[in-house]
């Protein structure tokens, strides 16, 4: 029962979200701020993160080919799709949801135990849509830059290792980066990452919004945000992929 109350309840959060805005031009001035503040404030761990995840698929990669009749130009071909299907869009966003979504449900949590959400309410403003419609929108514009750079980056430490390290010849690596290469999977990548995106931030926006208490429930809204967007991330993800690549 509670599940379903939940449920009924974020739904109609959603709308109370993404109601007509009240001034435009000054929720454009919020998305703004908010994709520098989730996009620019998130791209040094995504840079990080991307460039040790390639570095080690290629090396896991070519240290467990064993076999002479394994091409070694399947190697780069491996760690591009794998970026591209995966890496750049799912782990990438479980990382994201420990980030932005705590920092999401502790913003929107403090505001609420501080009274300042229903300060909002008592002039008139919709607080949700005000507080909440810009971080989702932000989020969801910044997530494809922040995958096609994840990709970029994962495929660049992947051909970095194998400069440092000369497991296999640069010419192989670099050829199956280019061979086979199926265009929908970009598109199916980046279908994940709006998609997760929206999750991270409207989920971890609700768990701060209802907060009730003090300081120790905020907190504990910021471990449901993480929890909860993470859960959600790794269904929707088994239901993309039987949607878009079956």
């Amino acid at each position: 029962m509670n599940f379903f109350y939940l449920a009924g309840q974020y739904f109609v959060f959603l709308r109370r979200v993404f109601a007509k805005p009240e001034k435009q031009k000054l929720y454009l001035r919020n998305i703004l701020t908010e994709l520098w503040n989730l996009g620019v404030g998130s791209l040094g761990i995504v840079v990080i993160i991307s460039a040790f995840i390639g570095a080690v698929i290629t090396l896991q990669t070519a240290y467990n080919v064993t076999s002479p009749l394994f091409p070694l130009f399947l190697i780069g071909l491996g760690t591009r799709d794998s970026m591209i299907l995966e890496f750049s869009s799912t782990i990438v966003s479980l990382i994201l949801a420990g980030k932005v979504g705590s920092s999401i449900a502790g913003e929107i949590g403090t505001m609420r135990v501080t009274e300042q959400i229903d300060a909002l309410e008592i002039m008139g403003v919709n607080s949700a849509s005000f507080l909440i419609m810009p971080k989702i929108v932000a989020m969801v514009l910044i997530a494809p830059v922040l995958n096609i750079l994840s990709v970029f980056i994962g495929i660049f430490g992947g051909f970095l290792t194998i400069e440092a390290t000369a497991v296999i010849p640069t010419e192989d690596f670099l050829y199956g980066l280019t061979v086979e290469f199926i265009p929908f999977y970009v598109t199916y990548s980046l279908i994940k990452s709006v998609v997760f995106s929206f999750i991270i931030t409207s989920v971890s926006s609700f768990q701060g919004y209802y907060v009730k208490g003090g300081s120790l429930e905020v907190g504990r809204a910021g471990t449901r945000a993480v929890v909860y967007s993470s859960i959600l991330i790794l269904i929707f993800n088994l239901i993309l992929t039987q949607l878009l690549l079956a």
